[in-house]
């Protein structure tokens, strides 16, 4: 059972880590690169949990954990322009997102799997990326937790702009947070198509 998740490990700790150094460069005005990689550890957890069952899944999640905290003990040591490139309030608040949000959809997707093939890796993804976004910002940035690091000045991501650029008027952080988990429930759809690809080819294989 080990070796068999080794494939799963090495693409959850690759995911964590590319993620981890896009997510310091911009795409646009609202995203990171890092939006585009982070949601495929979603797709990568729901084929362990199809192939090899739930604590399968929580296992292969804790290999990603201990990564990205690996990621970010080295990210706070490297100083940028403002900084260092990780602070203690986004260290843990992409702890606690990620852990939380994986474990989340290991459970959905476990009391689900009965049911449609798609329904489990839509539903668990949908939810564990809900829970992603909104654990990292507001964790992360929000004014209202700055006794996390007072001395941390977050007052940049607090800045009152209209949402997107076009909405009501709320917190730079918020407009981050809607637009990533816009890019998750985009990707979560689209992410059906490798999911349904790669159980057809092990049910193949395997058979």
């Amino acid at each position: 059972m080990t070796r068999s998740l080794i494939p799963g490990i090495l693409a959850m700790a690759a995911i964590v880590v590319a993620s981890n150094i896009l997510v310091q460069h911009l795409f646009g005005q609202w995203l990171t690169w890092g939006a585009f990689t982070y949601p495929l550890a979603f797709l990568v957890t729901d084929l362990m949990n199809r192939f090899y069952g739930a604590a399968a899944a929580r296992r292969v999640v804790l290999v990603g954990f201990a990564v990205g905290l690996v990621c970010s003990v080295i990210g706070t040591q490297i100083m940028g322009e403002f900084g260092p490139l990780v602070t203690l309030r986004v260290a843990l608040g992409s702890g606690l997102a990620f852990l939380t949000a994986q474990m989340l959809d290991v459970s959905i997707f476990d009391r689900l799997r009965s049911g449609s093939w798609w329904r489990a890796p839509l539903a668990s993804t949908l939810v564990g990326a809900s829970a992603d976004t909104a654990i990292f910002f507001t964790v992360a940035f929000s004014a209202g937790l700055v006794w996390l690091e007072p001395g941390n000045d977050v007052a940049w991501a607090n800045e009152a702009l209209p949402l997107l650029g076009l909405g009501p008027v709320a917190p730079l952080w918020v407009s981050l947070a809607v637009a990533d988990w816009g890019v998750k429930l985009l990707l979560a759809i689209l992410a059906l198509v490798p999911f349904r690809m790669a159980v057809q080819k092990f049910h193949t294989t395997h058979a």
